[in-house]
């Protein structure tokens, strides 16, 4: 059965069913165009209907429109309908809404047609570069994406490598003048081997043409790794020196247009994969998560961020992105960023301020002279000294083994973490009471050849992430006689004593203690307090001799530290603490506070919170609320209720600790 295509002087088609065809839309029947759409092209082919395309590239009709040859494509579809209404074969006129695809760049309307291009076969390369993963010849980082890469390659199909650009490679074929370009043409490397191939087949008067088209961006890319080293000629230096080379790093959005397509055409061109390791790392988005493009307007333009934070602290902020996992960048996170940055560069100058005088040869003697790399040097350091040295190698091991298997973003949180937390705001502190003892440089030596030491390590393990403030600190260290970028990795396997770092954590969690309770009562930094420190005698006895280093980071009055294993007389009139470990601390009130002022202070306090839980408890009370209320509002009233209830019991407790203590007192 046929049907007759209106004003195409009875160009007749067949009458065809499919489930293609949605039967409920409109009249049910649906007049498929080959030519200028997909399904309908997969239709053709399956039933082997003829492709007909009506349009040429510059959007006008062709010979095969008929009457509407020459004529624009929306003039045409204008016409053709006020055609058929004129000539009464228009039924019915009904609105419909489509989605119209437009150019990205310039908006145009885009008019799928039919063409002839260039086409690879896909499967026999997709099979090699499947194997190579298989053998595990080569090895995606973060593993996971291995499902992706693979599941690509299993359902590949041929690729379309011909694009209508005004740039790129161009395709590597030449037509004869005058000759069908179907069945005629050349493939050859340049033009002048086309023209001598030209010349043995159709003699020497044949003129060529070179194919206007140019390769797929993907596929010239797909040839960097050998193309830029001299490849084909594999004798050259540069490409025996550097392929196969080792990692590649890119972004996972990319794993199948670029990184398969490379090993594809590496093993197919060269009989070797490219690169052993593949990198993936995530997506820059913005602070909302949003891929950043110009039409929302959420760059983040490079240039400005580094002016305003820094190189190193967007390197950094870059690099802690998780493996595979895609970035939110944010002021935030760049700010605290800034913020490490600032800090490194603080703890440097502290450092450098703090080192024996360039000139001074006998004291730097001494300061060169401690060693770290024996177990017997480090188990006779000092306790502080001790622990800072011992973290250290374990952040070295740690570290390089998580470079070795790529963890990048864990070097990177540990270090920062032992920096921040552990360097300078610990070791750094507790190496003024040395630095600063009145025993004088003998005292002082320790330190210094600690904080060097630990110092220029944590530049090693930071340079890869921040190099520039790393070099220019490590540069400003003395007795440097290379660049940072070029000097050896840290040694790993180094010793530490497990014994001392537990140590100084007890030492740390009695000094957090008595901090704690300073802040609790209000007690001003500026003021010194006496403690009494009770423990057992092993305890006491390395703990006693770190009693500058207690006093100085708990604000103590040094003269005024006790050490026992009995509480003080005052231990009622005392806050007590408890730290573990059998460490405890004991501060006297008297020492702290003005009893009577925060009695009374305690006291309004208590008043005021008093009357907020009987307020929350009456409206608990009331079976309206509680009945009517929305659960939510509810479950929020009860816990306030219960978070005022529990601060109301402490500061009952502490108002009778106050005036108990000023009863002994009278």
């Amino acid at each position: 059965m046929m049907a007759i295509v209106p004003m195409t002087y009875g160009r007749h088609v067949p009458i065809i069913s499919d489930r293609q065809v949605d039967k409920d839309f409109g009249t049910g029947v649906l007049k498929i165009s080959p030519g200028h759409d997909h399904n309908d092209y997969l239709l053709a082919r399956k039933l082997g209907l003829p492709i007909l395309n009506v349009m040429n590239k510059d959007g006008t009709l062709n010979e095969v429109a008929g009457l509407y040859c020459g004529l624009d494509r929306f003039e045409a579809r204008k016409k053709l309908w006020a055609d058929l209404e004129e000539t009464g074969l228009a039924v019915k006129k009904q609105p419909h809404t489509l989605r119209v695809p437009r150019s990205q760049r310039g908006g145009e309307i885009i008019e799928p047609l039919v063409s002839r291009q260039w086409f690879v076969s896909m499967e026999p390369l997709a099979e090699k570069a499947l194997l190579a993963v298989e053998k595990r010849e080569l090895s995606i980082i973060p593993e996971r994406f291995e499902k992706i890469y693979n599941h690509w390659l299993s359902n590949i199909k041929d690729w379309c490598i011909s694009r209508q650009l005004w740039w790129g490679h161009r395709i590597p074929v030449w037509y004869i003048v005058g000759k069908d370009c179907e069945e005629e043409y050349i493939v050859a490397r340049s033009a002048d081997e086309a023209r001598e191939k030209a010349f043995q087949k159709y003699g020497k008067d044949a003129e060529i043409y070179q194919d206007p088209d140019v390769l797929d961006t993907w596929f010239s890319s797909a040839l960097w790794p050998f193309s830029t080293l001299g490849w084909p000629d594999e004798s050259a230096e540069d490409f025996k020196r550097f392929y196969p080379t080792t990692m590649l790093e890119t972004g996972h959005d990319i794993l199948f247009f670029w990184v398969a397509r490379m090993v594809m055409m590496g093993i197919e061109f060269t009989g070797t994969i490219p690169f052993s390791y593949v990198y993936l790392h995530g997506l820059i988005r913005d602070s909302q998560g949003r891929k950043m493009s110009k039409t929302l307007g959420n760059v983040v333009d490079p240039i400005d961020t580094i002016q305003e934070f820094g190189t190193d602290a967007l390197r950094f902020t870059l690099a802690l992105g998780t493996a595979g996992q895609d970035l939110n960048l944010s002021t935030e996170r760049l700010s605290s960023n800034k913020a490490f940055t600032n800090k490194l560069w603080n703890a440097g100058k502290f450092v450098l301020q703090n080192l024996p005088n360039r000139d001074d040869a006998s004291a730097w003697e001494t300061v060169l002279a401690y060693k770290f790399d024996r177990e017997k040097s480090l188990v006779e350091l000092p306790l502080p000294e001790c622990w800072v040295v011992s973290k250290l190698h374990l952040l070295i091991d740690m570290a390089t083994a998580s470079y070795d298997k790529y963890f990048f973003g864990d070097v990177g949180r540990e270090t920062y973490d032992f920096f921040w937390g552990d360097f300078a705001d610990w070791y750094i502190e507790a190496s003024k009471a040395r630095l600063y003892s009145s025993e004088g440089d003998s005292v002082a030596s320790v330190a210094q050849a600690v904080l060097l030491y630990v110092f220029e390590n944590i530049l090693k393990l930071l340079h890869p992430f921040m190099p520039f403030v790393t070099e220019e600190l490590w540069q400003a260290l003395p007795q440097r006689k290379e660049a940072l970028m070029v000097s050896p990795w840290p040694q790993t396997s180094l010793p530490r004593h497990a014994n001392s770092i537990k140590k100084f954590e007890n030492l740390q969690a009695l000094i957090r203690a008595v901090r704690n309770a300073r802040a609790e009562y209000s007690v001003d930094p500026g003021k010194r307090i006496s403690a009494s420190i009770v423990a057992s005698e092993e305890v006491i006895q390395y703990v006693s001799k770190e009693k500058e280093v207690l006093a100085l980071l708990s604000r103590l009055d040094v003269h005024n530290v006790h050490f026992t294993n009995i509480p003080p007389g005052d231990a009622e009139q005392s806050v007590h603490l408890v730290s573990g470990e059998g460490l405890e601390a004991y501060l006297p009130l008297t020492d702290m506070i003005d009893i009577s002022t925060e009695v009374e202070r305690l006291s309004k306090r208590l008043s005021k919170m008093q009357t907020e839980y009987d307020g929350l408890r009456a409206r608990l009370s009331s079976p309206n609320f509680v009945e009517k209320a929305p659960s939510d509002v509810v479950r929020g009233v009860q816990e306030k209720a219960a978070e005022a209830e529990e601060k109301i019991i402490l500061t009952k407790n502490r108002l009778a600790l106050l005036k108990s203590t000023v009863l002994v007192t009278e």
